[in-house]
């Protein structure tokens, strides 16, 4: 009579731990598959990122030839500048050569750093046309000089501001560069026109850094 009651009980026992040990399978496979679901969204980060960093400002080619030919000017200017100092007669024309070269020479560092940033291989060289204009001007010296000197630079100083104008608008680092710029276009503009109304010290002012 004993016998039945313990094989009763070790029957049970058995049934318990098979069951525990089902239950225990069933609560850890739910955290086990969990783990593809939680890594999918971390390994398409990259990959996201990836696309966001190409999506930067390429220069057009409109603009990459603005840029060109604001280095290319303010390589003449540093140039005709200089020539001024050497060649030019009145106090007036040698202290606007002065302003030119040292104006046009810190302008020209900040549009080959733009040059660098948008991707645009900086000219080294003033363009064809302005080599012209300064072989044409060297010729001169004195009086002579002053006067092609001056309206040499009404005639230039009216096409730049034009351009830099067009560029100023446009809402970019680009523009942005012409519209700092053009304020000493301007001041340049009004010294020689003052020079060729025979404003000998027009130059003596200075100009805005």
């Amino acid at each position: 009579m004993s016998r039945t009651p313990m094989l009763a009980i070790g029957i049970a026992a058995s049934l318990a731990l098979g069951l525990t040990a089902a239950q225990a399978q069933t609560s850890t496979s739910p955290s086990t598959m969990s783990h593809p679901a939680t890594t999918s969204p971390s390994s398409s980060t990259p990959a996201a990122g990836a696309a966001g960093s190409t999506s930067m400002h390429k220069a057009s080619k409109a603009e990459q030839h603005f840029i060109k030919e604001a280095i290319e000017g303010d390589l003449s200017e540093v140039k005709i500048g200089k020539l001024a100092q050497q060649n030019g007669q009145s106090e007036g024309v040698k202290q606007f050569g002065q302003t030119l070269e040292q104006d046009h020479s810190a302008n020209l560092q900040k549009a080959q750093s733009l040059a660098q940033q948008e991707g645009v291989t900086p000219p080294t060289q003033p363009s064809a046309k302005e080599t012209r204009m300064y072989d044409r001007l060297s010729k001169d010296q004195g009086a002579k000089f002053d006067k092609a000197f001056a309206k040499a630079m009404v005639k230039d100083h009216k096409q730049d501001i034009a351009k830099f104008d067009k560029q100023a608008k446009k809402n970019d680092a680009i523009g942005q560069f012409a519209e700092q710029t053009l304020p000493t276009l301007h001041k340049h503009l009004q010294i020689a026109q003052s020079l060729t109304k025979g404003g000998a010290t027009a130059g003596s002012g200075g100009m805005s850094k």
